[in-house]
């Protein structure tokens, strides 16, 4: 997929995924990954870095925002991402599983080990292989997020720099490489003109 962007997901296609993971061996941590991606619009390699303490709060439990770290991000682009109801419920079930050390890795391999960036892209490139999903990779919820947060923005308030920071992104150009356009949307903004 050189020099192409990865497909953002129909709700639908979300819905599947998330289907498809509740059967797997590893439904739970699964799940966490998955809604990492989607609902949260993290990178492979954050997905890998994350560790109990940046989505725990003072007292240990699981808290309302991921204090993603600068060591974890692309170009020490740390910020904090609000978690979303299901996010948090899919962190609050993986927790209860077994109290891990603070630094310990959220997303851990069968040996109970953290993954690397590698395995976590590799991870998601062979689930939307299975699922029949062409074009798709580790990047296509982080570019979800975006897009989806991008549409609703207005209904909450924010502006496409709210978007930018929740992205981690330096310039509002990234941010827009990473929004699908909706000519349905167009179509009805220009009769609204």
């Amino acid at each position: 997929m050189a020099g192409k962007q990865a497909k953002t997901l129909t709700p639908a296609q979300v819905t599947t995924v998330l289907t498809h993971l509740s059967t797997s061996r590893h439904a739970v941590r699964d799940r966490v990954m998955f809604l990492l991606s989607v609902k949260a619009g993290m990178r492979a390699k954050e997905i890998a870095s994350i560790t109990w303490a940046m989505v725990t709060d003072s007292a240990g439990e699981v808290g309302q925002v991921i204090a993603l770290e600068d060591r974890a991000t692309k170009r020490a682009s740390g910020r904090s991402i609000p978690m979303s109801r299901e996010l948090r419920g899919a962190l609050v079930e993986l927790h209860a599983r077994g109290i891990r050390h603070i630094d310990a890795p959220v997303i851990f391999s069968e040996r109970g080990i953290g993954m690397s960036a590698n395995t976590v892209a590799a991870w998601f490139g062979r689930m939307y292989e299975r699922l029949g999903f062409v074009g798709c990779s580790s990047h296509s919820g982080r570019r979800t997020f975006v897009t989806s947060a991008a549409r609703k923005v207005g209904q909450a308030g924010g502006s496409l720099r709210d978007v930018q920071q929740l992205a981690g992104h330096r310039s509002l150009a990234m941010t827009a490489r990473y929004i699908d356009c909706d000519t349905d949307a167009q179509r009805k903004l220009v009769n609204l003109i």
